[in-house]
């Protein structure tokens, strides 16, 4: 579960209900799911416990009923404040007014509270200053990578091996609205595709760098091996599939996915959306016990234009 805002449950688009083996308790819960109210409020709205409106909800996201919650990746811990309005202060009332080469010059000796004063600048050669002063650590660099607005100064920055490394940096790098698009191959190129696609469906970054992301992602898809995208499509219950329109499978891929039994409605529900699609999936999809007991699901699968042509009779 997310550590900065509650998990507020919402069905999914195009949710079939009454095509789930719900159990009245979990029917009843998944009535209840609004977007707008947490489980404590499920829990009051309801009269159920907390142990099992989160035991419905399980159920419900195993079908694929409900999203998961959002959850912070692990090797990129959130962010914690930072003293940075001093910081920004001193510049902005003191160091601003100065000739820029004078701010260079003594951006490259600075000590604190000046140090990081100066990662408030806007200057790319002030950056490149900072740089060159041995007391630039990782608590500026975070600070450069958060608040500075050139590529150039971003470029150099990142750069530094011990700084493009750090997960503060990079977290901060890749929310910073000047972000070159090459950086962000740089940074996240050799990630895999499922991490990958969390930035290309990440609120937290500004939309260019969701748009180079999803360019990056679709890069990587034509070139992975068939098990990474075999996980990031069922991972994703689907969701990627619209990022990845009109790229094709490779036959390992489509096997791999032929090889699975197929529980969850919006990871069928998006398949069938695919339009790459390949035949042996969609046959396959036709075969499993969620479809043949939802008339929805049958239906987008027949009109898949790769479905079989015995199905559609």
């Amino acid at each position: 579960m997310s550590e900065r805002t509650p998990w507020k449950p919402v069905l999914n688009p195009g949710t079939d209900l009454l095509g789930l083996p719900l159990t009245p308790e979990e029917g009843f819960v998944a009535s209840r799911l609004d977007g707008v109210t947490d489980l404590h409020g499920l829990s009051v709205g309801t009269g159920l416990s907390p142990e099992r409106i989160e035991a419905a909800l399980e159920k419900l996201v195993s079908l694929g009923a409900v999203s998961p919650p959002e959850v912070l990746d692990e090797e990129e811990p959130a962010a914690k404040d930072e003293p940075a309005g001093v910081h920004r202060k001193l510049y902005e009332t003191t160091l601003h007014q100065l000739a820029a080469e004078e701010r260079a010059g003594r951006a490259r000796a600075a000590e604190e509270p000046e140090l990081s004063a100066f990662c408030f600048d806007p200057l790319p050669a002030v950056v490149q200053a900072l740089l060159e002063n041995p007391r630039f650590a990782l608590a500026q660099a975070r600070l450069v990578a958060a608040h500075h607005r050139t590529p150039s100064g971003l470029e150099a920055l990142a750069a530094r091996a011990a700084f493009a490394a750090d997960a503060g940096v990079r977290r901060a790098l890749l929310r910073n609205p000047q972000l070159p698009a090459a950086l962000l191959r740089r940074l996240h190129g050799g990630r895999r595709l499922l991490e990958q696609h969390k930035l290309v469906v990440s609120r937290d970054v500004p939309e260019q760098t969701r748009r180079a992301a999803r360019e990056l992602l679709r890069s990587r898809f034509a070139t992975a091996e068939a098990d990474e995208r075999v996980e990031v499509i069922l991972k994703t219950e689907g969701r990627c599939l619209t990022v990845l329109a009109g790229l094709p499978i490779d036959g390992k891929t489509a096997a791999l996915l032929c090889g699975r039994t197929y529980t969850s409605t919006l990871l069928v529900q998006n398949i069938s959306r695919w339009a790459a699609a390949p035949p042996a999936l969609i046959a396959h999809l036709m075969k499993q016990e969620l479809v043949r007991r939802s008339a929805s699901l049958k239906l987008l699968l027949h009109r898949h234009p790769n479905a079989p042509t015995e199905p559609r009779r």
